[in-house]
């Protein structure tokens, strides 16, 4: 067999997809983080996109609020990560809830040719909804993990998103002066749905 051969049976054998989700300031880009520079310790090639649309920290880095860094390119969509995402073993999406429902065929697309796709994103809006492209994500997946934040309330674990500003927009960046964390009961509270 062909060294070409082998590798793009190996490519074939080892791509999957991971998933990475919670609400805000749960930890969701610190374990992307974590995972990229992990495979980039052990020699992989990485490539991280993010929405061209998240510009809280860094245009072109991807930033968790404990301020660690990762280089990324931002992209305006999903078909825009398949046009960038050559000659990598590892392909990171930060974000992910703010990519069109085209996010989801990509990464299965990544994923069948052999890549890692490693996905970060908010699991549900500022109304405890599903979020964009998400739920779909989260279907296919081989491997999901949701972390929690605590709620500023009461202390439990925390899986929503609750949004302090008076905006009705579904997406408002933001960070802790715009939303806390809350459980589901302090949410159900606050926010009758």
């Amino acid at each position: 067999m062909h060294t070409d051969d082998i590798e793009s049976e190996r490519r074939q054998r080892t791509g999957w997809v991971e998933v990475i989700c919670g609400s805000m300031f749960s930890g969701k880009t610190e374990e992307l983080i974590r995972r990229l520079k992990r495979a980039r310790f052990a020699g992989q090639r990485v490539e991280i996109f993010k929405p061209l649309i998240d510009v809280r920290y860094s245009t072109d880095e991807v930033v968790s609020h404990d301020s660690n860094t990762i280089p990324s390119t931002p992209v305006e969509s999903s078909a825009s990560i398949l046009l960038m995402a050559t000659d990598v073993d590892v392909v990171a999406v930060d974000e992910a809830q703010f990519f069109d429902s085209g996010l989801v065929d990509v990464c299965r697309r990544l994923a069948n040719s052999g890549i890692r796709v490693i996905v970060a994103g908010l699991d549900m809006d500022y109304l405890g909804k599903p979020f964009g492209p998400m739920p779909d994500l989260m279907a296919t997946a081989e491997y999901v993990t949701k972390v929690h934040a605590i709620c500023v309330r009461c202390g439990a674990p925390a899986n929503h998103s609750h949004r302090l500003a008076a905006d009705d927009r579904l997406v408002m960046l933001g960070e802790t002066d715009s939303y806390e964390p809350l459980c589901r009961h302090c949410f159900n509270k606050l926010v009758k749905i």
